[in-house]
């Protein structure tokens, strides 16, 4: 008994992984049903780039926001004037 079990044992093949090429080679064996190909991506690529790009701002505006009129005491609107960096700048380059 045991030894018809060893022979059952011995004469099956050990399993390979299945790789891309194998699945391939099984594909291509299987000519009856045709490869179908999906696309999985539902916002494209350049959409992306933009909305991350709009992200960026907004998170930048809104730091600014809290950062100038919340944490520092100044107005909201001040925030993106001009002559609010100027004074800004010349406080870094030590003209003030």
């Amino acid at each position: 008994m045991t030894n018809e079990l060893d022979r059952r044992v011995e004469q099956q093949e050990p399993t390979a992984k299945k790789t891309r090429r194998s699945l391939r080679e099984v594909s291509e064996q299987n000519t009856d049903q045709p490869v179908r190909w999906v696309q999985l991506r539902l916002i494209p690529i350049w959409l992306r780039i933009i909305l991350v790009l709009l992200i960026f701002v907004a998170a930048a505006y809104s730091g600014l926001h809290v950062g100038y009129s919340i944490i520092g005491d100044g107005a909201a609107s001040d925030v993106l004037k001009w002559d609010t960096w100027q004074h800004l700048l010349d406080i870094m380059n030590g003209k003030e």
